[in-house]
């Protein structure tokens, strides 16, 4: 009998009035596909030093966008709607003096050709805890992406992630530099 309990629930919520839920929901194919979503290679990790230089010892806190994921809906000649949801992963180094950190960071949709229609800028805390490691996902929640109609496909724009850096930040990334608290373990 249990075996079968998940579809005698299927059955009975079907039953009561979950017709008229169904029947709100929007069951028309998307117009195309999603836009494709990524994390920005120089944006994507994030290094703070207590100012003593780039030695391990001095690091304060670090991060990494680790995944992310979109869900979009379009049909006809609608916006296209999406959510993003972004995996992140953070390090607190010998150098840091708080158990919390916030961390700046942005979601941009662009055109493929590189220009960029709009940008938003978020903060995201951590919560050490005693820890040295820990992670977190963000839900970035509906980001609309006009269309002049319904032969604009998702295809056309990219939606790409990123840490906010300083000056820096950015160039001890694109030197191909980085820490990770994990290492080694």
């Amino acid at each position: 009998m249990i075996k079968y309990a998940p579809l005698l629930a299927a059955v009975i919520l079907t039953g009561c009035g979950a017709g008229k839920i169904a029947d709100s929901f929007d069951t028309r194919q998307n117009a195309g596909p999603c836009p494709p979503v990524g994390a920005l290679y120089d944006s994507s990790r994030y290094v703070e030093f207590d100012g003593g230089g780039e030695l391990y010892s001095n690091i304060e806190y670090t991060g990494e966008v680790i995944d992310v994921r979109l869900f979009c809906r379009y049909v006809g000649d609608n916006p296209l709607e999406a959510e993003v949801e972004i995996d992140f992963a953070f390090g607190k180094g010998a150098a840091a003096d708080s158990n919390a950190h916030t961390y700046p960071y942005y979601v941009a949709v662009t055109r493929r050709n590189g220009k960029v229609l709009a940008k938003k800028y978020f903060n995201t805390e951590a919560n050490f805890q005693g820890q040295n490691l820990t992670g977190k996902t963000e839900v970035i929640g509906t980001i609309e992406i006009p269309r002049v109609d319904e032969s604009i496909s998702g295809t056309n724009f990219e939606v790409v992630v990123g840490f906010d850096l300083t000056e820096e930040q950015l160039e001890f990334n694109r030197l191909g530099k980085r820490f990770r608290m994990d290492a080694g373990q």
